[in-house]
């Protein structure tokens, strides 16, 4: 009897204990920065960055044309990646590192160079950065930046995220200065748009070229145009076409062979022009290969494609959906239709924009071919970084016979993209023997194995834009010494006469399109 009364003391002290840490525990909570009210706008400087010089650049001007006060910030760089190495965390990869360092590089700027105050600096600046979920620690960049910038003395700094499905995340109301009205959604796609285009004419044109940098300077003075017809919310179309005689300007040589070079991968990891991706466009250019970038837009055609994807999956649902993200008192089809709108619209204002500034026939990918090619290997249900859209490119590139070599760039330890590029992109690859592939991981400091490694598979690339410009000649019946003498063609020497594709090699399509055009219209 006793020990049975000890047994119930003990087992009555255990369950006082454990109600009273119940009582004393509490959830961890992060407290949201403060708002960015309507009534601080002409005295709030919104800062940004991350994308190409292109879209910072525009995106700038479409922000100034919106009212606001904007500052982009300038492209990662080494600086950025250590200032972000000695605030944030261990492990983070490599876009966390650079976007974060960046914005605490120029807070400290601010504060130690022009002399701002904390205060001020907190009063007068707030930064916006896209949010995602997934199986991707870019959903957790919010608390990396709040983590670093209050161990480097700018607690309470003001951070808002731009969920890529739901808007500007704020504390909600009224009073909010960020509204994501049609006219500002209008204004942030014209920008994205406009760098895109600008970025596709750049890729063609550079490497072939005659005065080195003369496409860099006809770059420059089309960004300006445009920056300054989004800054006064003027209509785009003459800007445009003022950017065309720029660059119609520009002296190229296009019986150059040079290979094709398509990159892919992590969306910052292949998007960034600076050290984040050791200046992946500008060595691969100075090696002798002319890039292919993926545009943002197609991110937003992706986006719009999964919405419609799931909502025609939760349609087919034989029992009654109730879930909290299900279709219960929604109206699917009027949701459908509206994504479709917002598709055409898209494409239609980016042809119109295309067409106006010379870029000829230059297509957004078709998403819905795009997951077909990837759903045998990746299914398309998968979601986290770019899904099945790099398994898709792929296969695509290589069929369609889009690039002569296609590169994969991410971060290091990056789940969604290690998972792809080195696991379902090798039964690709043993599928596909003749696709040139090669993923590359970026740490911050790793430039020389990466350089080395290009090299030795770009040596492959070249050999096979040789074979296809040897088949060319071969098909047109042009001898390989006449080649030099066909610069003073059209399809050779215009920078903005492209042609059509046939194989991956430009040199080898110009040839063709010579051709061609000789045939429509012999001498």
């Amino acid at each position: 009897m006793v020990v049975r009364r000890e047994e119930e003391l003990l087992q009555m002290e255990r369950e006082r204990a454990q109600s009273a840490w119940r009582k004393k525990r509490k959830q961890w909570f992060e407290p949201m920065p403060q708002r960015f009210l309507a009534e601080t706008m002409t005295v709030t400087t919104i800062l940004f960055g991350g994308l190409t010089t292109s879209h910072d650049y525009l995106l700038e001007g479409a922000l100034l044309g919106l009212g606001y006060r904007a500052q982009r910030l300038d492209c990662p760089d080494t600086e950025s990646f250590q200032y972000g190495k000695e605030f944030g965390n261990r492990g983070q990869c490599n876009p966390a590192y650079f976007t974060v360092g960046n914005l605490i590089k120029y807070l400290c700027r601010l504060r130690d160079v022009e002399g701002k105050s904390k205060e001020e600096i907190i009063n007068h600046y707030v930064f916006i950065t896209s949010d995602s979920c997934g199986p991707c620690r870019f959903g957790a960049y919010i608390t990396e930046y709040r983590k670093a910038l209050r161990d480097a003395g700018f607690d309470d700094f003001r951070v808002l995220l731009f969920q890529q499905e739901r808007g500007l995340k704020q504390v909600a109301g009224k009073d909010r200065a960020l509204i994501g009205s049609a006219t500002f959604v209008i204004s942030i796609c014209k920008a994205i748009f406009l760098g895109d285009i600008l970025n596709a004419l750049t890729h063609r044109i550079r490497p072939y070229e005659i005065e080195p940098g003369s496409t860099d300077r006809a770059l420059a003075h089309c960004r300006q145009h445009l920056y300054e017809a989004l800054r006064k919310r003027k209509w785009i179309i003459p800007a445009l076409r003022q950017c065309r005689k720029a660059l119609e300007s520009v002296q190229v040589d296009r019986t150059r062979v040079k290979p094709k070079v398509s990159i892919i991968g992590e969306f910052w990891a292949m998007t960034t022009e600076g050290d984040g991706n050791y200046r992946l466009s500008r060595f691969l250019e100075d090696e002798g290969a002319e890039t292919e970038t993926q545009p943002l837009t197609a991110w937003i055609l992706y986006l719009i494609w999964a919405a419609r994807y799931d909502t025609v999956e939760r349609m087919r649902l034989r029992a009654a959906d109730f879930g909290r993200k299900g279709l219960k008192g929604k109206h699917p089809v009027w949701r459908l239709t509206m994504l479709r709108a917002a598709r055409h619209w898209i494409r239609i204002h980016f042809q119109t924009y295309a067409k106006a500034i010379g870029l000829h026939g230059y297509r957004l990918p078709n998403m819905n071919e795009i997951a077909k090619a990837a759903d045998a290997f990746y299914d398309n249900h998968l979601r986290g970084g770019e899904g099945h859209m790099e398994v898709g490119k792929l296969i695509l590139t290589v069929v369609k016979r889009k690039a002569n070599m296609t590169i994969s760039v991410k971060p290091f330890g990056c789940m969604p993209s290690s998972g792809v590029s080195d696991g379902v992109q090798s039964l690709v690859t043993d599928i596909y023997p003749e696709a040139i592939f090669l993923p590359i991981e970026t740490t911050g400091d790793g430039a020389i194995n990466v350089y080395s490694r290009i090299q030795m598979m770009l040596f492959k690339a070249r050999q096979a834009a040789q074979t296809e410009c040897v088949q060319a000649l071969a098909e047109t019946g042009v001898a390989a010494e006449q080649l030099s003498e066909l610069r003073g063609h059209a399809s050779f020497k215009r920078p903005l006469k492209f042609p059509r594709d046939v194989v991956a090699c430009t040199a080898a399509n110009a040839i063709y399109g010579m051709h061609n055009a000789r045939r429509r219209f012999p001498v």
